[in-house]
């Protein structure tokens, strides 16, 4: 928001780069409202005769689809029986309990070493299957399988691409004094485990992003004792610094097609957005305003992107073609404080921050003009788009501090996301895996 780029401080200190350094503990997810009426499913341990495997597969899709809100899963304990396979399912048992779907399956170990694993979606009321699937795997990825399996059986049903296992990119902070602060750049999966570090700095470090193939983050760092901007490859820790100099450079967006950043700049004097080539280096002032224009935010098809802007007295969301040209506001009658907007993956709704009773966050829809807010703390900011636009993750105030949260496009899913050491801000949620 608007404010952060008045309040930082600058610390001294030293960078460490990382590829994918592991982190202990993940975060741990409270489920704090769900959705009345969501799905019955009951997903069974799966077959598995050998050692303990580094994973329970069957829990790990139970959890996810439990998260989502759109499914109640039967709890373990309460299974009434664990078939492993379609000829052992009671289907007289799993209806009488209500059951619409039922999860099966087995794992194998494979002619390489690794493993297969099987799994089968029935429908308790037809007794057909739904979905079916046989997926190779290794111990390195069984958690990754799971998430997988996960996808398949919320599209089977939903008809909406599954989002478990994308990873979301994140900012904790541990603080040992009032100027004593490290700073992590860390990606997990969306469940918040497989945590691991891409960066540690003595300085502050802001605005992750995703670039479309999901390989590389874009981001703000103070090493330098001043703002640059750097895109760094998550997977080998290579990085490049792209923006920097004298003045304000902050909020980096990748384009949709990757090859180009938007990102607030201070040249002139006033913040401006300015468009970055990534291949030449060559920028392109987007904004002219004596205001300060910051937080740009594309639109899926690249054409259009949204900013947030005070040239009409207080923060409120404006757009500009990408290609440049007139620049509209496009929050009326929605309070004196909106900003940090981002598109829904299908372009048709914005999520901000909305101001007034606190910080909150809030959906507009384009079409309808229909503005709700989804939240209810008092510091809500951050909103990033899950790629299927099913869920909004977002940074608040929690127990422990400054934490995660997520919720449904329509607020009513709800759950949050703590860190168990330190505190955690800027979530930015990841494209699917390509």
């Amino acid at each position: 928001m608007i404010r952060h780029l008045i309040t930082l401080t600058l610390l001294c200190g030293v960078v460490t780069v990382q590829g994918q350094t592991a982190i202990k503990g993940p975060l741990e997810i409270r489920i704090t409202q769900g959705v009345k009426g969501a799905l019955p499913i009951a997903v069974v341990p799966f077959e598995w005769n050998g050692a303990p495997l580094p994973e329970d597969l069957a829990q790990v899709v139970s959890n996810d689809l439990t998260r989502s809100g759109s499914f109640n899963a039967m709890p373990r304990e309460d299974l009434p029986a664990r078939p492993t396979d379609v000829a052992q399912i009671n289907y007289k048992d799993w209806r009488a309990l209500g059951m619409d779907n039922l999860v099966i399956g087995r794992v194998s170990v494979a002619s390489d070493g690794g493993y297969v694993v099987e799994f089968r979606l029935i429908d308790i009321f037809t007794g057909k299957q739904t979905a079916g699937y046989q997926i190779p795997a290794q111990a390195s990825n069984l958690r990754l399988t799971a998430h997988h399996i996960s996808d398949l059986i919320y599209e089977a049903l939903l008809k909406t691409k599954g989002a478990f296992s994308t990873r979301i990119a994140y900012v904790t902070v541990d603080r040992r004094g009032p100027k004593d602060a490290t700073y992590h750049l860390q990606i997990a999966d969306a469940d918040g485990y497989d945590a691991r570090s891409v960066l540690e700095s003595r300085q502050p470090v802001l605005s992750p992003d995703w670039s479309p193939d999901g390989n590389r983050l874009a981001y703000v760092s103070f090493e330098d004792r001043n703002s640059a901007i750097y895109v760094q490859d998550v997977r080998t820790g290579e990085r490049e610094k792209v923006v920097s100099g004298i003045g304000i450079n902050s909020s980096p967006a990748f384009s949709p097609d990757g090859r180009r950043l938007a990102v607030t700049r201070s040249l002139e004097g006033n913040p401006d957005i300015y468009l970055v080539d990534l291949a030449t280096k060559q920028q392109t002032r987007l904004t002219t305003d004596e205001a300060i224009d910051t937080e740009a935010a594309w639109s899926p098809d690249g054409q259009t992107i949204v900013f947030t802007s005070d040239r009409g007295g207080g923060p409120q969301i404006y757009k500009v073609p990408a290609s440049g040209g007139p620049q509209q506001r496009v929050t009326f009658n929605m309070g004196d404080y909106n900003a940090r907007a981002s598109y829904s993956p299908d372009g048709k709704s914005l999520v901000m921050v909305t101001g007034g009773k606190g910080f909150r966050i809030a959906v507009l829809d384009l079409a309808s003009g229909a503005f709700k807010t989804i939240t209810s703390g008092n510091l809500d900011e951050s909103p990033s788009f899950a790629p299927n636009g099913s869920m909004i993750i977002y940074a608040t105030m929690g127990e422990r501090g400054t934490e995660l949260a997520a919720t449904s496009v329509d607020g009513t899913v709800k759950q949050r996301l703590a860190s168990q050491q330190g505190q955690v801000r800027e979530p930015a949620w990841s494209p699917f895996r390509q």
